[in-house]
């Protein structure tokens, strides 16, 4: 039996090239995709809408990583062939040398009528595929094109949501749709919040899926998992990203350059035991630390041995990857005050806010790192915040 025959959630390329592919018959399509942008058969989605002869498929736009998902974080994608379409389609990258690189420019939408967006997200406000999206859709609405969003579950799922909101001075690659760290949405419905934010909300429009239910787990929708970028192997690197993508934003390895990215978190001159101790005293739900030792082969302290902790979920259901990696900093923190220093270097073009900042939205979390505050003090405004969105969201919500 086929894997789609088996499948309980059609993604929004299905559903797209079932039942809505003769309504574009005619216009010009561009599509943004990445390695992941398959169907259950892992088909690429430019093979698949080339085959179909009701469409025309005019070129394709690669975000972070590249249309082949083959680039490593912040490198700048050239050149790129399509290594699943095998076709000679041009492919424009939306992830260069500089922050006017992150949108299609007037050149490369000239004769695209109507941009279709199938990127895997991972649940989390750092991802920067949205954002690729949402530059594109500001783009092309005022040329009368559209974007059509095929929409792909939300791996982490679409109930929880978690962590602090964005204030507009830290706005950036890595936090450009205001919502929550843990949004809780589809790319669909975050995009929906994007433009009617801005008012063209008519230039937008969504492909929901088949099936897909806001409580599912990845694993329950039968879909395959294909890394949408080179660090998000697993579904289990996907649960705890939220939380350990904020590692980035310090002199910690976050276990770049090992077999377990974001799950792997330490540094020459921590001791895992004394972390792991450290860790416990928050009583963190839902997860658990084991001391570990480990050898990056590239990025931060590539070829050091590094000592931390390992990450293992043990409930998905009650675990807080934002808060558990806000308490992984403080404790890194307070165990090695000299040894640890948050990131000074540019981070996604940006050089005049620190990279922590960028990430949490705010100054506060890192004020409160550095006065020594507690975790429950750090994320005592989160709590209003998470309330007050899940009610806002409420009216952005295409699945039950």
């Amino acid at each position: 039996m086929s894997r789609s025959a088996t499948a309980a959630v059609a993604s929004g390329l299905e559903v797209f090239l079932d039942e809505r592919a003769a309504s574009f018959e005619g216009l010009r399509l561009g599509l943004i995709a990445h390695a992941a942008s398959v169907d259950p058969g892992f088909a690429s989605a430019a093979r698949r809408i080339a085959e179909n002869g009701r469409l025309t498929l005019a070129a394709l736009f690669g975000p972070e990583h590249g249309v082949t998902g083959g680039a490593q974080d912040m490198i700048a994608v050239h050149g790129e062939r399509d290594a699943g379409g095998g076709s000679a389609l041009p492919i424009h990258s939306l992830y260069g040398d500089s922050e006017a690189s992150l949108r299609p420019t007037a050149s490369m939408l000239e004769g695209i009528d109507v941009l279709l967006a199938d990127l895997q997200d991972v649940g989390s406000r750092y991802y920067t595929f949205a954002a690729t999206i949402a530059m594109a859709l500001e783009e092309i609405a005022p040329r009368g094109g559209r974007v059509v969003v095929l929409d792909r579950p939300n791996p982490i799922g679409g109930s929880r949501v978690e962590g602090p909101g964005l204030e507009p001075a830290m706005r950036s690659f890595v936090g450009y749709i205001e919502a929550p760290v843990r949004h809780g949405l589809t790319m669909g419905e975050l995009l929906t919040a994007h433009a009617r934010r801005l008012g063209i909300e008519s230039a937008l429009q969504v492909v929901p899926m088949r099936g897909w239910r806001r409580s599912m787990d990845f694993e329950e929708t039968g879909l395959p998992w294909i890394a949408p970028s080179p660090n998000m192997p697993a579904i289990e690197t996907a649960v705890v990203y939220p939380g350990g993508c904020l590692i980035e934003a310090t002199n910690l390895s976050e276990g770049r350059g090992t077999t377990r990215p974001f799950e792997w978190i330490g540094a020459p001159w921590l001791d895992g035991e004394r972390l792991r101790a450290e860790l416990e005293k928050d009583a963190l739900p839902g997860v658990a630390f084991r001391p570990i030792a480990f050898v990056p082969q590239f990025q931060k302290w590539a070829g050091r041995t590094c000592r931390g902790v390992a990450l293992h979920v043990t409930d998905r259901a009650s675990f807080l990857p934002v808060r558990t990696g806000v308490a992984l900093l403080a404790a890194a923190r307070r165990l090695a005050p000299r040894e640890f220093a948050w990131r000074s270097e540019p981070y996604e073009f940006v050089s005049d806010r620190p990279a922590i900042d960028l990430l949490t939205g705010s100054a506060s979390v890192r004020e409160g790192i550095e006065a020594g505050a507690a975790l429950r003090d750090i994320t005592a405004s989160w709590d209003a915040a998470e309330r007050a969105w899940s009610d806002a969201r409420r009216d952005l919500l295409l699945y039950s």
